[in-house]
Parts: C-alpha cells; structure tokens; sequence
C-alpha cells in the first residue's frame, strides 16, 4: 500500500501543478504540460501558443514561475523548456479555452460551436467534436454537441488519436464546461488498408541447402561445371586453329576433283577417240568426208537391229551410199592448210 500511496500522491501533486501553470499562463494560451524526472532535476516542457509572454522581460516571469513551483510544489531543481505550439487551430487545450472566452464575452453558444468545429477541420483534422453543457438557455442544464468528421469514442483508436482539452467558461446563471475532442490529422485506422499492385516479375525464391551434405553436393556439381566448361572452350579452340589451316587446302581439292572424271567409263571412251581424230584427219587429207562412227552405246542398240534390215530390204542400198556418190565436190570446201600436209607426207 505504501508504494500505491506514492504513486498517488505523485499524481495529485501534478494535477495540482497543472492548473497553477495553467492560470498564471492563461493569457499566452496555454497548450499543455509535460513533467519528467532526470537524474540531473526535474524537466518541465510547457507548451504555449505565445512563448514571449511565459518568458517575459529579460527572463523575470519564467525565473518566477520556476522559483514557486520548487517551493510550492517541492519539485527538485526544475528547468523549463517553453515551446511554441505549430498550429493553434489543432491543439484541443487551445480550442477549448478560445471557445470558453467566446462564451463569457457573450457569443451564443451554437455560433462559437459551429465556428469552433470549423475552423479545427479547415486546418487539417480529421474529426472534432465539441461538447457544452451547463446553463446554456434556462434554468435547467442540458447539453449540446457539434460534430464533423471521423470520430472515435472507445477502444485503442481513441486512446491513440484523439485529443481532448477542457475548459470553463463562468457565467452569471453559472458554470458552463467546454469539451474539444479532435482527431489528429496523421491518424491511421486499423481498418485503412493499402492494396498494393502485384509486381510484373516474381523472382523464384532461392532455398538454402539445409543440412552441410547438401551443400558439399551442390560446390560439387558446380566445379564440376566449371571444369566441363574449360574443356568444351579448349575443344572449341583446337579446331578452330585446326580449320584455319585446313582453309586453303579445300580450294586446290576441289579443283583436282573438277579436272578428274566423274566415273570409270569415261576414262575407257578417252583413249578411243583419240584414233578417231587420226582417222577424221586422214580422210581430210584425202578429199573425203570424216567417218562419223557412232557411239559406243548407239552401237550396242544397231547391232540386233541390222540383220533385220537386211532380210527385209536386201536389194535397196544403204543410207550411207548416197552421200559417197558426191564425195569429189567435198574437197574444193576443205581448208587449205589440212590439203597441203599429204603433199609434204608425199
């Protein structure tokens, strides 16, 4: 019970500096108070919209409030960090007091709700909702709310993003309190979900061999790889060099197998027409025509055809005939040259 006892004893005496700071700061708006123990002092951060009325002139007002609030409130050795507020408009604490002020001016009470709830969503917030209960018409007390935008009044949500200030507001019927709850701007849901697209290529995950033989295997197959690749360049490079020296070889080969006949029969009918040029040549010389033998192959197809001709025409003479009755007028056509070589022969 002794430590609970502390603990709360801690927070009272808070509490109890919260609303000291929060009336002599009043004018400078205040927008909120932060107290943390340090091994060096206590570290007060107070959060203002006017930082120049908390310091005052040449440091006389802060000196002041640090001096009560380690008598007073026995907080060892505090430092006071003031700190501007970046948009008044979004600070709940702020909002509430403005409000408050509105109302002991004399602004009805639905005008300074309207304008309030307004001008928090104009900068930014994503909900806001303003509460004012007391004497507002009557004599009896009742309650108004003014709400805008996205509000959350329980669970984790709340306790994380939304902000409240309170405020009182003393008029001649009575007390009027004024509640500001907002939800910051970088608030994010649980139920806001960014659907992401699917990316074009998926690269298939690698597996990592799981046990050290799996690994031994895989090094491995990989010199093994390694060492058939080697071996396919090196077999690549020696016939590479192996054909650049057969290139001019193929030419020369190719043209001994032009000069060279295709078969063997033509070897066998070269050495027989060359007497048959003697022979042309010879019956030039002798004012006749030149033989003109057939094939060997047209021979092959006469020789059964002959006999046949004979039995079946024997006393008409043969074709060749006709063109030996004018043989004497051949000669006088035949080149000079071909006439004279019998008559050196001769």
């Amino acid at each position: 019970m002794a430590s609970e006892r502390k603990f709360v004893t801690e927070k009272i005496r808070r509490v109890l500096l919260r609303e000291y700071v929060m009336s002599r700061v009043s004018r400078a708006g205040f927008g909120g108070l932060d107290v943390q123990r340090t091994p060096m002092g206590t570290r007060v951060t107070l959060t203002t919209e006017r930082p120049g009325l908390v310091i005052g002139r040449r440091g006389e007002a802060i000196k002041s409030l640090t001096r009560a609030i380690e008598e007073d409130f026995n907080f060892p050795n505090p430092q006071i960090e003031v700190q501007e507020v970046e948009n008044a408009n979004l600070n709940a604490q702020i909002m509430a007091e403005k409000l408050a002020s509105a109302l002991e001016r004399g602004w009805h009470f639905r005008r300074a709700g309207h304008s309030t709830v307004r001008r928090i969503m104009e900068s930014g917030a994503r909900g806001c909702q303003v509460t004012v209960a007391g004497k507002l018409t009557g004599q009896r007390h009742r309650r108004e709310k003014f709400k805008s935008g996205h509000i959350k009044f329980c669970g984790q949500p709340k306790l994380d993003f939304m902000v409240r200030g309170f405020a009182n507001a003393r008029m001649k019927p009575g007390t009027i309190g004024v509640t500001v709850q907002i939800m910051r701007p970088d608030a994010r849901l649980p139920d806001e979900v960014d659907v992401l697209p699917l990316p074009e290529q998926v690269a298939a995950p690698v597996v990592a061999p799981e046990s050290t033989e799996e690994k031994v295997r895989a090094e491995r197959a990989e010199e093994e790889r390694a060492t058939e690749a080697v071996e396919e360049l090196k077999k690549t490079g020696t016939t590479k060099g192996e054909e650049k020296d057969e290139k001019p070889k193929k030419p020369v080969e190719k043209a001994k197998k032009k000069d060279e006949p295709a078969g063997g029969d033509e070897k066998d009918k070269k050495p027989k027409k060359r007497p048959r040029k003697k022979a042309e040549k010879k019956d030039e010389a002798e004012g006749q025509e030149p033989r003109e033998e057939p094939a060997a192959d047209e021979k092959k197809e006469e020789a059964p055809a002959a006999p046949t001709e004979e039995k079946a025409a024997p006393a008409e003479p043969a074709p060749e005939a006709k063109p030996e009755t004018k043989e004497p007028e051949v000669p006088a056509q035949a080149p000079p040259e071909k006439a004279e070589e019998p008559k050196k022969e001769a």
